[in-house]
């Protein structure tokens, strides 16, 4: 295929390696590129999705980003009526995601849209606090509503007795099975519904505040604008803080924190605790912190092969023996809020004197109280959805898994992921039937295990393949402002996909720019984590390098000395994090884990939004 000058390859013509035959099959339809869609997806710019969908794609994991494309893009489009701004769309492409923003409306629809936009949306700008009451409370609800569903554990060999007499029940477990699926896919496309409620305005709130600040003080920094914004108290950061607290209560017991801090197992740490008072109190506190707060995903919460702290007890305790180590060397624990609020007040307070008519400084005010009310809602809703209410789904779809293995339809019961949302029922349907035929009914088993086992063949192959950044046409400017403030697509960064440098070697890459995302500057060794089971791995004084931060992740913020990511903006999981931890950091540069290697020293200036290698590791 020939290449065009200007633009990345067309989807409709672009190839996949050869090991990923197949993967087509794994996802629905109007996830494809499409021919009878051909003109218009060949015009647009779609460009990889390395904040939601940064690895290939399960079948069944895909239910999230359904789920968001429709709720992002209502909310902007439908509800909150953001007047130039439309949706995201998803395609996938060889197991990977790709999204593109679409165009602005015709001017007649912006105008009609501005009507609405000011009214609703500085309604929830003026009600915030609350409107946040009743989202989490029905949203609580709602998760509660999924723990409660019921799926069979078996399929009896008959009826139970009270199912039949002394009047039928009516409907048996072969419904049952069917209805509970529909009513978690149901009740996860509601969840993300609720998701998206306050979310996008709190992107435009930054947005119109940044916008503000530029116009009264030119040449303004972004990091002093992040600084701003600072110092924020959000559930995202409760599992955190709960760690925290775990761990002074241990090192106030010699004997507890001696084993925590010892190498031995998890299970061995928990069988020793169990011979004294002390490690019985401290096991009861720890049981008291995992509902909800270690319901938090050992990753991003996008992909079930993740885990949780629920499932995963090494990562919190891992953390927790860090704690204790840390204390005992007389070091602080836990984010300095207190500094950070101050740092935060004093900033504004300076750049405010520097305002001259009321008008303006009216104009400020009300844009800094909006960013301040709505800010956390960010960081906040983030917990209760992509992990509270996923280690829910999760656990609940494993049900559906066990049951179909020991019914001989699957291998393994994660297996169950590797079948997309509409393929499911398909599945449980020819399971029911089955059971209701009578015995000696031949199921097709063999079909789906050997499915399931293509699957993760090609799944497995399009992870060691590096998918090109981008596809289609990209913009003259990248204007769109959700792709830059969150995703950190810009201008530039297109232009340097479109040289197609290849920085793999990065032997005579010296500087990376990106976002100056959070402030400071910041020299130190290099820790580039590319996979989850890595974390683990981050000393004390390093600097972290990653493609994205997770928001378990935010036990590190208090050890490492920045953090440097590949994709992000300025309102990405990592800029906020790195705000409200005090830690420089630099999002967005695009190649900072192709560059940067573990142990190289390098430079972060999270004023400028620049990162210097400094002497590469011998």
């Amino acid at each position: 295929m020939a290449e065009q000058p200007g633009r990345f390859p067309d989807p409709h013509e672009f190839q996949v390696p050869p090991e990923l035959e197949g993967w087509e099959e794994m996802y629905p339809s109007h996830h494809l590129f499409s021919e009878d869609r051909a003109d218009w997806e060949k015009a647009q710019f779609w460009y990889q999705d390395k904040i939601h969908a940064p690895e290939p794609m399960p079948p069944l994991d895909l239910i999230f980003q359904e789920a968001w494309q429709i709720s992002l893009s209502q909310y902007t489009t439908r509800v909150f009526c953001i007047p130039p701004a439309q949706g995201i769309a998803q395609r996938m492409m060889g197991c990977y995601m790709y999204i593109c923003a679409i165009a602005p409306p015709p001017e007649e629809i912006i105008g009609e849209k501005a009507g609405h936009f000011e009214k609703r949306v500085f309604y929830v700008f003026e009600h915030y606090d609350e409107l946040w009451e009743k989202w989490i409370t029905k949203f609580k609800a709602l998760g509660e509503e999924m723990a409660a569903v019921q799926i069979p554990a078996e399929l009896p060999k008959f009826v139970p007795e009270d199912q039949v007499l002394p009047a039928p029940t009516g409907v048996y477990d072969s419904y049952y099975l069917i209805e509970a699926f529909d009513r978690l896919v149901n009740q996860m496309f509601k969840g993300w519904q609720y998701h998206f409620e306050m979310l996008n305005l709190t992107y435009l709130a930054y947005l119109m505040f940044a916008d503000v600040t530029r116009k009264l003080f030119p040449g303004i920094s972004e990091s002093a604008i992040g600084k701003m914004v600072a110092g924020a108290y959000v559930s995202m950061f409760k599992p955190e803080e709960e760690l925290v607290r775990l761990s002074k209560l241990a090192n106030s017991a010699k004997d507890v924190s001696a084993i925590l801090k010892s190498d031995t197992s998890v299970k061995d740490k928990v069988a020793e605790l169990q011979k004294t008072e002390a490690g019985k109190n401290w096991l009861a506190e720890y049981e008291k912190a995992k509902d909800p707060w270690f319901y938090v995903s050992c990753g991003s919460g996008w992909f079930h092969y993740e885990g949780s702290w629920l499932t995963d007890p090494n990562i919190p305790y891992s953390y927790i023996k860090g704690y204790v180590e840390q204390l005992e060397d007389g070091q602080t624990i836990e984010r300095s809020l207190d500094a950070i609020e101050k740092e935060r007040d004093e900033i504004v307070a300076e750049y405010r004197e520097l305002i001259k008519t009321d008008e303006d400084r009216k104009a400020f005010d009300d844009a800094y109280n909006t960013i301040r009310t709505i800010y956390r809602y960010a960081e906040d809703h983030l917990f209760w959805v992509e992990h509270w209410f996923h280690t829910i789904w999760f656990d609940k779809i494993r049900d559906f898994g066990r049951l179909l293995v020991d019914n001989g339809m699957l291998n393994q019961v994660d297996d169950i992921f590797m079948f997309n949302r509409y393929e499911i029922p398909q599945l449980l349907t020819e399971l029911s039937t089955g059971w209701a035929l009578g015995v000696d009914i031949p199921m097709r088993g063999s079909y789906y295990k050997s499915k399931a086992e293509k699957r993760r063949k090609i799944l497995e192959a399009a992870g060691k393949w590096n998918p090109i950044p981008a596809l289609g046409v990209p913009p003259e400017e990248v204007a769109e402002p959700f792709t830059i403030m969150l995703w950190g697509i810009t201008t530039d960064k297109v232009k340097e996909w479109l040289k197609g440098v290849d920085v793999t070697a990065g032997g005579e890459v010296s500087e990376i720019k990106g976002f100056a995302a959070s402030a400071g500057i910041v020299e130190g060794p290099a820790r580039v984590l590319k996979l989850l089971k890595d974390i683990t791995a981050l000393q004390p004084g390093e600097i972290l390098v990653c493609p994205s931060t997770n928001p378990s992740w935010a036990p590190v913020f208090t050890k490492i000395k920045a953090a440097v990511t590949d994709i992000g903006g300025l309102t990405s999981h990592a800029a906020i994090v790195c705000r409200e931890y005090g830690v420089p950091s630099v999002t967005g540069t695009g190649v900072s884990t192709q560059v940067i290697k573990t142990g190289d020293i390098i430079k972060v200036d999270g004023d400028r939004g620049v990162v210097e290698i400094v002497k590469r590791k011998d």
